[in-house]
């Protein structure tokens, strides 16, 4: 099976063309081997190239565990650079079908180069059930939630997969791997959840870390860069449009007047090989 690395920040992906492989059995079985650091490739998740019957292509993602996500935002910019890059879409513009819905990406070309990506990631998912999360309806903002004795306050946003953010003063101080996995798996949160934690810089500007539902901590997460965006004009923390530093490097979010998030971002190539 030939393969492509690629990377969003950091956030690393192993990319097959399905189109050429008739790829069966356990598929999460397979990213969990694929993944594996040590005796695999070793990415944050497998990123499969399909046909679609509703957009120009399908992508479907798995996570290092085996479980599948709806959508990965920095998985879409690697997905649709390499789609252009091999003439499977020649669209600047192309429709993606996800587990979250159609995703639409656009290339941002330097001539033939592909300098960056613009995702249309569609509206955010406010309403409590939608995220999903347990309790009355309406919107989650600045809510508390109880890990051991600590109460952290928490804002949900679905952005065709579900985030938990809290805004601190400092990041690094988060003991993400205690706080990241018992937010994760709370039983409020019927699928599980993303878990973002995120410090204000400016009205422009934040700085985040995460901790991926069923990956972990990684570099980046672009649909959880998009859901702080979010979080942040629900708590009128920031404008509309941030920049938001990750370990990994930025991304640009815009929420903008016509109720879509907007991430700009990276997709790049690391190698390929046959596994």
């Amino acid at each position: 099976m030939k393969f492509t690395k690629m990377q969003g920040l950091g956030n690393d992906f192993v990319l097959v063309n399905s189109l050429e492989y008739d790829l069966t059995g356990d598929l999460g079985e397979l990213s969990r081997k694929v993944c594996d650091r040590h005796f695999g490739v070793g990415a944050d998740g497998l990123v499969l190239i399909l046909p679609s019957r509703e957009a120009d292509i399908r992508m479907r993602i798995f996570n290092p565990d085996g479980s599948e996500p709806e959508m990965c935002g920095n998985a879409i910019r690697c997905f649709a650079r390499y789609v252009y890059e091999q003439n499977i879409v020649r669209k600047r513009a192309l429709t993606v079908e996800t587990l979250a819905g159609i995703i639409i990406p656009e290339l941002v070309l330097d001539g033939e180069t592909v300098t960056s990506v613009k995702v249309d990631m569609g509206e955010p998912r406010l309403e409590r059930g939608l995220i999903p999360m347990e309790g009355a309806a309406g919107r989650v903002v600045d809510e508390p939630v109880a890990v051991d004795e600590e109460k952290y306050r928490v804002t949900c946003v679905s952005m065709g997969n579900p985030h938990c953010i809290t805004f601190v003063s400092d990041v690094n101080n988060v003991p993400l791997s205690q706080v990241g996995p018992a937010l994760e798996s709370h039983p409020v949160f019927p699928r599980k959840t993303n878990v973002e934690f995120v410090h204000v810089l400016n009205r422009q500007e934040v700085n985040m870390r995460v901790w991926e539902r069923g990956a972990g901590e990684t570099l980046a997460c672009g649909t959880g860069a998009c859901a702080t965006g979010v979080a942040c004009v629900l708590n009128s923390l920031t404008d509309r449009k941030v920049t938001v530093h990750l370990a990994g490097g930025d991304l640009v979010i815009e929420w903008a007047e016509n109720n879509h998030v907007y991430m700009t971002g990276p997709g790049e190539y690391v190698f390929t090989g046959e596994y």
